[in-house]
């Protein structure tokens, strides 16, 4: 468990893919079974405990101590675990603290009953580090920087295997994965993965900055929509929907997976149909997202769909390396054959020049497109980013100055800056939240925000500062949703943070009426 708390802490300090990375990699390499295996299915998500719920570790630790003394601290600290961790009293001398694997068969035994005793009994042999560790684990509030899809990467890299042959072994195994890592150390032969409704990493494209050089008439052109890219599998009348980091999400979409009706393995776009049959907003999609149920009420106001781009399987036949041309000939052969409600093709678009071209990109007929997509019809199917294949064009953003209104400390290397920023446009004299960045600027500007923040703070609401509304930041997005959470009715999509404006007014900022109609003008 000490091995595992380490990791975490070097994970939540550093922000660098490289360096975590490496840190994952070494602690795979000399971690021995089953712990790294129960670690890779921490880091994935694939680690489910249900007895252990945040309201009851904060029960055990007010049983201990001064409830409001803990509450404070809470506020003060602003993550459950780390305040547990620090304010654990120390048991002395005693048991032996577990292993992480002993841990997790203890945690995944437990009913709620035992829970409480349990968790208390193993709270008290571990160190601070290894306490954040363990409520971290028991309550699934794992949030390191780490992506299920690093996680692999790391776990390739590691052992000098290819990271699609793991993505494509990887969903045929269930933790703590013992054949994948005999597999990893030369020990055993590789999972067989035939006939399960495996993963297959995704082609991915280049951001077009010279349209002027791309001869069209060799290139496929198609919109790029504001969805979730998605690779639908079917084998062996299983069948499964899976995220662009090679996450497994069908139980979110019951309503899709009986159009997949044959055996095949599809790239597409997953979207929602808006109550007029055209297509829904990337909120109306976010509703289904992450949901283990869904109610009726959602399948029927938000219907999924896939909007096809590419057959990479048809049957068991591997397609991956035809070109795009054949493999778009296909697809629309196979399209045809499929629920039309549910499955559809995504259109090709006829431009002449690179003018035309732009013209499509600036005023695309539905406020779902991001842009455009451009691929070579000599293509094959290669998994991730090869220069020269596919290019991806998206609209240029959308700004809007906005007026400061809370601040939180981030988390790992930005724990000690106020770095998560909620800001808001004005409506009728009153300023309302639109949206919530916290990327875009620099270190230095980091800092300088950070030092406004704590100069003009207002009140405090543990780890969330309200400040004077006096700053105006400059929002780029790229699209507005309606939004039922936020006052103003309305959230941005991909807010960053585009300049500090220092210079202007509060007063000045936009009104939510001038987003909004911002949004709608597509400019």
């Amino acid at each position: 468990m000490e091995r595992f708390a380490s990791l975490l802490d070097a994970l939540g300090r550093t922000s660098q893919r490289n360096a975590k990375l490496g840190l994952i990699g070494a602690y795979l390499a000399a971690t021995p079974d089953p712990c790294r295996g129960w670690a890779m299915a921490a880091l994935t998500g694939e680690l489910r405990l249900a007895a252990v719920r945040p309201q009851l570790v904060r029960k055990l630790i007010e049983a201990r101590m001064d409830p409001t003394l803990f509450r404070l601290s809470y506020d003060y600290v602003g993550d459950l675990a780390e305040t547990v961790a620090l304010l654990w009293p120390d048991s002395g001398p005693g048991a032996a603290a577990p292993s992480l694997s002993e841990a997790v068969a203890r945690l995944q035994s437990l009913s709620r009953a035992e829970a409480p005793a349990v968790l208390a009994g193993m709270l008290g042999t571990l160190d601070v580090s290894g306490r954040f560790a363990l409520v971290k684990l028991a309550t699934g509030a794992l949030r390191v920087g780490v992506s299920a899809r690093l996680a692999r990467v790391a776990l390739a890299e590691a052992f000098g295997l290819d990271v699609g042959e793991v993505e494509e072994v990887w969903h045929g195994l269930s933790p703590p994965y013992l054949p994948l890592f005999r597999w990893a150390e030369g020990r055993g032969p590789r999972p067989d993965a035939a006939g399960q409704p495996v993963f297959r990493p995704f082609m991915l494209a280049h951001p077009l900055e010279d349209p002027g050089r791309i001869a069209l008439a060799d290139h496929l052109v198609e919109w790029k929509w504001d969805g979730i890219r998605v690779m639908a599998v079917v084998s062996g009348g299983e069948r499964r929907l899976y995220s662009r980091d090679g996450n497994d999400i069908s139980e979110a979409f019951p309503d899709l997976l009986p159009a997949l009706a044959q055996d095949m393995v599809l790239d597409g776009e997953l979207l929602v149909r808006a109550p007029g049959g055209g297509v829904g907003s990337f909120h109306q999609l976010q509703q289904r997202l992450n949901r283990r149920t869904v109610s009726q009420a959602l399948l029927e106001a938000a219907p999924a769909f896939i909007r096809a781009y590419d057959l990479l399987f048809e049957g068991q036949t591997d397609l991956r390396a035809l070109p795009l041309a054949e493999r778009r000939h296909r697809l629309e052969r196979m399209v045809a054959g499929l629920a039309p409600g549910r499955i559809d093709l995504s259109p090709r678009l006829e431009a002449a020049d690179a003018s035309r071209l732009d013209a499509l990109r600036r005023a695309p007929p539905d406020p779902g497109i991001e842009g455009l997509m451009l691929k070579r019809l000599d293509s094959p199917y290669v998994a991730g980013r090869v220069t020269g294949l596919w290019w991806k064009w998206k609209k240029d953003p959308l700004t809007a100055d906005c007026v400061l209104m809370y601040a939180q400390r981030g988390h790992g290397r930005r724990s000690s800056f106020y770095s998560d920023f909620t800001f808001g446009a004005w409506a009728d004299g009153t300023l309302l939240p639109v949206g919530k960045a916290y990327f875009g600027f620099t270190d230095a500007e980091l800092a300088w925000l950070d030092r406004w923040v704590r100069a003009h703070t207002i009140a405090r609401f543990g780890p969330v500062r309200e400040v004077e509304k006096r700053l105006v930041l400059e929002i780029a997005f790229d699209s507005v949703a309606p939004s039922g959470r936020h006052k103003s009715g309305l959230a941005m999509r991909f807010p960053r943070i585009a300049r500090i404006r220092a210079d202007k007014p509060a007063e000045e900022a936009d009104t939510v009426a001038a987003i909004a109609a911002l949004a709608q003008a597509g400019r």
